[in-house]
């Protein structure tokens, strides 16, 4: 089942994502999914003209991020693996949708892109095993780890590099049936290709990274975990369109610009 958040001109609504041939519809859910159980409306809209995808989910407390959680990434960094997760926060207002801009900042002149795997919380999550951790998930959907990289070595900390405004597209929907154990992840500007990597060269997986999480914090419905990603990351400026892609999930793709 893939689940989106999308308006038509109205309020945001959630629907279940169906494909017939070449065209894709959306069946209108009332309320939250989050929340209740999804209960079709009748109502079918046609994905296209003047109908917008959102962002799948607004986390309603955050969106925990792991570093370096690939080796190749990390070595990239020029730093060793962790011996454990790397945990940072990014700010629910770092959250945008497909299609939405990426706005540079004017205190960076060195943005990146990050393909992620991401994963969304279902219910209240709080010391559980890594064997219990799929039924606190709801599913997945793809992510960008947008980061200002000379901010984060001047910083000394990731809240500014990693949190500012849109720099945490989420999209372009949430699949629940998704086996996120080993699926591709990877990224390309302008269409060409940046990064290729696979979700089984994590170093930790994501049954153990909700467990870690949840051992330090409660997680909350809506919740959002990213994965890392790999190696391949580079710099995007004014004019670029970054899309990154899960197999079996779909592409997220959005325009950079500078005010």
């Amino acid at each position: 089942m893939r689940i989106a958040r999308f308006t038509n001109g109205d309020d945001p609504r959630f629907a279940l994502v169906q494909q017939e041939g070449d065209k894709t519809f959306l069946a209108v859910l009332g309320g939250d999914p989050l929340y209740m159980p999804a209960m079709p409306t009748g109502e079918r809209v046609e994905l296209g003209d003047g109908v917008r995808l959102l962002a799948p989910v607004i986390p309603r407390s955050k969106v925990v991020a792991v570093g370096k959680n690939y080796v190749d990434h990390a070595k990239e960094m020029g730093g060793d693996v962790p011996s454990s997760p790397l945990l940072f926060f990014k700010p629910n207002t770092s959250v945008v949708g497909p299609d939405d801009p990426i706005v540079l900042p004017d205190f960076t002149q060195e943005v990146s892109y990050e393909a992620e795997l991401a994963v969304v919380i279902s219910k209240v999550c709080k010391d559980v095993t890594p064997e219990r951790a799929s039924s606190y998930i709801l599913g997945y959907t793809v992510a960008n780890d947008v980061t200002a990289r000379d901010a984060q070595r001047t910083d000394g900390q990731w809240a500014r590099a990693k949190g500012f405004d849109t720099s945490c597209p989420l999209g372009p929907w949430i699949d629940t049936d998704l086996n996120p154990e080993d699926v591709g992840v990877r990224s390309r500007v302008n269409g060409e290709p940046r990064q290729d990597g696979r979700t089984r060269d994590m170093v930790f997986d994501v049954p153990f990274l909700v467990s870690y999480i949840s051992e330090a914090m409660t997680l909350l419905p809506g919740d959002v975990i990213l994965t890392g990603t790999p190696a391949g990351v580079g710099k995007i400026d004014h004019g670029d369109r970054v899309e990154v892609e899960v197999e079996g999930l779909g592409v997220l793709s959005n325009p950079v610009l500078r005010r």
